[in-house]
């Protein structure tokens, strides 16, 4: 919302980050939805990011799009938006990154903003031109970031439940949701 995008593609897919979970809230507190990978033998190496395949055998888009129904279902504007966060549900994908370019294509329709589409070429042990927010996919660092509550469906049972999808953003703000992200400060990101 505040800064350009270049989405990393050319490194190495690490265990443990945000591209294939994320958090909701349910009527439980915080709750993860994990999309299965499928793993390659260590003896074959390291397997770059955009090389990555979905588990498809087991059936997780159904488990995901029930558990955000049942979480979801009584958001103010889940109805608003149900149509189009549905479609990632429904589409078989190969791989993990055409999902989540997809997903955040999806996203950023929702949110009115414009798609960033720039890609790495190469792997860039160091950036020089631009700052470095590859961190923010590591789901092992927690990072000192602070957001303003807003209401949520079960906030009255387990209060203000932070850094959670942008789909519970969404729908507990609808519209609203993209001048609450402008409104952020985003220091931590040394830029």
């Amino acid at each position: 919302m505040q800064k350009d995008i270049c989405w990393e593609i050319q490194d190495n897919y690490q265990k443990q980050t945000y591209r294939n979970r994320n958090y909701i809230c349910t009527d439980n507190g915080k709750h993860l939805l994990s999309i299965p990978i499928q793993h390659i033998g260590s003896s074959q190496g390291h397997q770059k990011h955009k090389d990555i395949k979905l588990e498809n055998s087991y059936k997780w888009q159904r488990q995901h799009w029930r558990t955000l129904q049942t979480a979801y279902r009584s958001s103010p504007f889940f109805e608003f938006y149900e149509d189009e966060i549905s479609v990632l549900y429904l589409k078989k994908y190969t791989y993990l990154l055409d999902f989540n370019l997809k997903t955040i294509e999806v996203i950023c329709d929702c949110l009115q903003l414009k798609m960033p589409t720039d890609k790495t070429i190469k792997y860039e042990p160091k950036l020089h031109e631009m700052n470095d927010g590859r961190f923010l996919a590591s789901a092992k660092n927690e990072i000192l970031f602070h957001q303003k509550e807003y209401a949520q469906v079960f906030d009255n049972r387990n209060g203000f439940v932070e850094n959670t999808s942008v789909l519970d953003l969404l729908f507990n703000e609808g519209t609203n949701a993209p001048t609450y992200l402008q409104h952020h400060n985003l220091s931590f990101l040394d830029a």
